[in-house]
């Protein structure tokens, strides 16, 4: 005989888990969920849908840098261009400053001087009139898809490296910022001709692939062999020939300096004189300094640092990473390695994968291994070991979060904490709850990047595959809910999110979370309802919960369901019975939303009904239809609104006779 109605409440806590069977899922964690999708767990409680993405800048990064016309009087279907350091592409539209029109690049129509950064280009229609000498040309569109290498969220801007050359963006356009500042260069004596030019003014060096321009002189020229300066000046080798002689002092406009090769790009940003600044890194080139206006190429630097992949600032010096060298500047300095003022270098056994500093220590990853830099000078630097046998498979994923570091290592996401010994380290691995997700994860995407929402005490590790589409972009949530250490972490995944680069920084008390992909677009995370105007869509399981005696068929009555919305509530609810097994009749799912009734949303209210500023519903029950020996609830969502927390549940059920 059937027992009266009883209650079973529900507390959504926990997160992900999928290391356990689902029986046992059911039984000891009923709270948790067997699927977690577009929701985070959440430190004020429950499951709270994430928050989209929109676009920081309505502008595209430019992909070939910032290119110029190479010669005035040009006519015709035939231009050259200057300035430019990747290839274009045929299908490219672009436009010229002064020429009205847009033009496409013909079948055909692209020879490309790398050397010189130069391009011959073909169009499909002729020019409305001759543009002049170093006239802009803009890529209005392109045919391929571009990786953006590196992203820095710096003070109000963002610093994006888009293949040989780096922007800066605050949200309204770019800025061209690999530009070399020699001083002011100005042409040493009239009537030069050829392929040398004389030039004085020099506070440094001019380097090969530089590009510049000369005041009253046609074309656009490329350096073609590092400068030796001496005393302010320098004969520079250059390409083309001079179309004329220049002005004794005409003035020298230098456009770009080469970045080519350039792989991941990565920041390390300091501050030693009371001045920001960012350092740049990206595995091909000498490092670069930037400072909001200079950009400083270091072409002086030792050859352990030329095209170093890794930079931290540590005890107020840049530290270098290269192989499996390591090499810093002297202290206060980021641009001296003479170890007469202290600097140096550190050999470290093994190609370093990278760097953090951590409590006063510089923690120096390689693929097996993980050591610490302890010491506050050359004088006293001394390398100690935290383990022989973990290392950090990608660098970008390494980041600090409540007092912890978190890396991703060959067996998922590991957490490095100090413990109460001093100079000791506990080494947790924290994802082996979701292990069967991060072994897929790992094996799906080529490359992962890591980035930090502060306030959220929430590490975001995203994964990124060419050959997905962002509807299918992976990444995993971790939510840290304990102060230290890795014992109470709460997972979830995403879908939508598809980052090739990623960075978070305060800007004033306003955090902002960036990332970008191969679309050239930077996007703002946690930024509006949807993910750049399209619906995010979630899902959330319960395990599969027998409730009581996992043996006792159940009968389903009535659902409560306990939220904390923000705005209009749209979503799905199903019963999942039996453990959805096949040949198991489910009931037809159940919709729940709060836009009807008084409570008003903007643009949807109707005058002399809706009451603005109301309470909004909370709580929402339903009668449900079901029996079965366990029941799992599942909810789904997909549309732009506002997010919202599932906290908890109960269930009305009553018991059936033993069978």
């Amino acid at each position: 005989m059937a027992d009266r109605w009883q209650t079973y409440p529900i507390e959504f806590k926990g997160g992900l888990i999928t290391n356990l069977s689902p029986l046992q899922q059911g039984i000891n964690a009923p709270g948790s969920a067997r699927i977690l999708r577009n929701y985070e767990p959440s430190i004020e409680g429950g499951y709270r849908r994430i928050e989209g993405f929109s676009k920081y800048d309505s502008n595209q990064i430019p992909p070939y840098g910032s290119p110029v016309v190479h010669g005035a009087s040009q006519t015709g279907t035939t231009l050259v261009i200057g300035n430019i350091h990747t290839t274009p592409v045929v299908g490219d539209t672009l436009t010229i400053t002064g020429v009205s029109g847009t033009y496409t690049i013909a079948s055909g129509g692209v020879t490309y001087d790398s050397t010189n950064n130069r391009a011959t280009l073909t169009l499909t229609s002729s020019l409305n009139s001759s543009p002049a000498n170093a006239a802009a040309v803009t890529f209005a569109t392109t045919t391929n898809k571009y990786l953006i290498n590196g992203i820095a969220s710096w003070e109000d801007s963002a610093i994006v490296a888009i293949n040989d050359d780096i922007f800066k963006t605050s949200g309204s356009g770019t800025t061209h910022i690999n530009i070399p500042n020699y001083g002011t260069v100005l042409v040493n004596g009239g009537s030069q001709t050829g392929t040398s030019l004389a030039v004085d003014g020099l506070t440094s060096a001019p380097q090969a692939g530089d590009v510049f321009k000369i005041n009253s002189v046609d074309l656009v020229y490329t350096v073609t062999a590092d400068a030796t300066v001496s005393s302010g000046g320098a004969t520079l080798s250059i390409n083309p020939s001079l179309a004329s002689s220049p002005a004794n002092d005409a003035a020298i406009t230098f456009l770009s300096t080469s970045r080519d090769g350039a792989v991941k790009t990565r920041f390390a940003k300091y501050n030693f004189s009371g001045t920001e600044k960012i350092a740049i890194v990206d595995g091909a080139n000498a490092p670069a300094l930037y400072n909001s206006s200079v950009f400083t190429v270091l072409d002086s630097a030792p050859a352990e640092v030329i095209s170093a992949s890794y930079v931290a600032d540590f005890k107020k010096s840049l530290f270098f990473a290269k192989g499996s060298t390591v090499t810093f500047t002297a202290p206060y300095t980021d641009n001296d390695f003479s170890v007469a003022t202290g600097g140096g270098s550190i050999n470290v056994g093994s190609t370093v994968t990278g760097l953090i500093v951590f409590r006063e220590q510089l923690i120096i990853f390689t693929e097996t291994n993980i050591q610490q830099l302890v010491g506050n000078s050359v004088a006293d630097y001394r390398l100690q070991p935290i383990a022989s046998d973990i290392g950090c498979l990608e660098g970008d994923t390494i980041k600090e979060i409540g007092g912890d570091v978190m890396f991703l290592g060959p067996d998922g996401l590991r957490m490095l904490s100090a413990t109460e010994r001093i100079g000791d380290f506990g080494l947790a691995s924290v994802s082996k709850i979701i292990q069967d997700n991060m072994t897929n994860f790992i094996r799906d995407n080529t490359s992962f990047i890591s980035v930090v929402i502060r306030e959220k005490s929430q590490y975001r590790l995203l994964g990124f595959n060419t050959n997905y589409t962002q509807e299918n972009a992976q990444g995993i949530i971790a939510t840290q809910f304990a102060e230290q250490g890795g014992a109470n972490m709460g997972f979830s995944e995403t879908r939508g999110i598809k980052a090739h680069a990623a960075d978070s920084n305060y800007n004033g008390k306003t955090e902002v979370v960036l990332f970008a992909n191969d679309d050239r677009y930077v996007y703002q995370m946690e930024s509006g309802n949807s993910f750049d105007g399209s619906n995010i869509s979630t899902t959330f399981a319960t395990p599969h919960m027998p409730i009581s005696d996992p043996r006792v068929r159940k009968t389903f009555y009535k659902m409560f369901l306990y939220t904390d919305p923000q705005g209009s509530v749209n979503f799905n609810t199903s019963l999942k019975l039996d453990f959805d097994a096949k040949n198991i009749i489910q009931p037809n799912s159940i919709s729940f939303d709060n836009s009807d009734g008084q409570v008003g949303f903007y643009g949807s209210g109707f005058f002399g009904s809706t009451t603005y500023g109301g309470k909004l519903q909370k709580l929402f029950s339903t009668q449900v239809i079901g029996s079965g020996f366990s029941v799992s609830f599942q909810f789904n969502s997909d549309s732009t609104d506002p997010p919202f927390s599932l906290d908890a549940l109960t269930v009305e059920y009553g018991t059936n006779d033993r069978r």
